[in-house]
């Protein structure tokens, strides 16, 4: 079997995404851009969506989950009196309706979004039904009964009504919510119809758009040490785990997959965290006793 080729460079690219694009053919183009072995995201982004998109790189693929399970704020325009087949600006208009709502109505129908909710996602969305992508199905015209999904809403606000026509809203979630199922629903409760016309990530957990780089800037500096100069640590997947200090012996165990010996820190008993060793992050695991039991092993030089 061919090995990869690329150098084997770990940590984070932040990337603030184009529209247009998918987030696979970003991480390419960030990859090649490198000349990287291995890289991946966290959290897909719609083609049409802009904003951060965070490449892992590396051993820092190894983190990936934990972005994806750290919260996200999404800045969002909703269309008002029309639904659409994808729900969003893309789709095919499949109703319409006159009635516009208040501003003290959308601010009013936004409370039931926040906290523990259920959520259908999109007909066009990546869940599998019997082993198949629904935007796959709902393509052939297949109309589909997807089973709700649970979803944390931190907070949900109107930023600005531009016209009758549009709401402007910013929404802080955990993993796997769909801002076009959001637009979908809020126009159902409000009896108006709406779709997604314009969606924004301003930030995924440590990772901020305006902090990170263009395509073209990525592309200018392709190849070249600059690029790496951009590079955000491997730990920085970590920042909402507890790191704890590990022995010198203790590092060499847990360098082979073993339990190794740390000192105490914030972790309490059973908590996920992550050791290192004069600040090189080694592993993730469970604290039990005076010990981190790896379940992700770092292979950094």
């Amino acid at each position: 079997m061919a090995r990869k080729k690329g150098r084997d460079i770990s940590g984070w690219l932040v990337v603030d995404k184009p529209a247009g694009l998918t987030s696979t053919a970003v991480v390419g183009k960030v990859r090649w851009a490198l000349d990287a072995k291995k890289a991946g995201h966290a959290g897909t982004l719609d083609p049409e969506a802009t904003g951060v998109l965070a490449i892992a790189l590396g051993e820092a693929t190894k983190t990936v989950p934990y972005i994806t399970d750290a919260l996200k704020a999404y800045v969002f325009t909703v269309n008002l009196g029309a639904a659409t087949n994808t729900d969003d600006a893309e789709g095919e208009v499949i109703a319409r309706s006159e009635a516009r709502p208040s501003d003290d109505e959308i601010k009013a129908a936004l409370s039931g979004f926040i906290g523990d909710i259920m959520q259908v996602p999109p007909q066009f969305s990546a869940v599998k039904v019997d082993g198949e992508r629904a935007y796959k199905r709902a393509r052939d015209g297949e109309e589909m009964d997807l089973a709700a999904r649970p979803l944390w809403v931190e907070s949900l606000i109107l930023l600005d009504r531009p016209d009758p026509d549009t709401a402007v809203l910013e929404m802080v979630c955990g993993k796997g919510g769909y801002v076009r199922s959001i637009a979908r629903d809020l126009g159902e409760v409000l009896g108006c119809l709406g779709h997604v016309q314009k969606l924004r990530r301003v930030w995924s957990g440590p990772f901020e758009a305006e902090k990170g780089l263009t395509l073209e800037q990525i592309e200018a500096m392709a190849r070249t040490p600059e690029l790496d100069t951009h590079l955000l640590p491997l730990e920085l997947g970590l920042d909402d785990l507890p790191e704890l200090r590990a022995t010198p012996e203790g590092a060499v165990r847990l360098g082979n997959g073993n339990p190794g010996m740390v000192f105490a820190g914030d972790a309490e008993y059973g908590d996920e965290a992550w050791a290192s060793l004069d600040g090189k992050p080694l592993a993730v695991g469970i604290y039990k006793s005076g010990e981190l039991h790896p379940s992700r092993v770092f292979n950094l030089p």
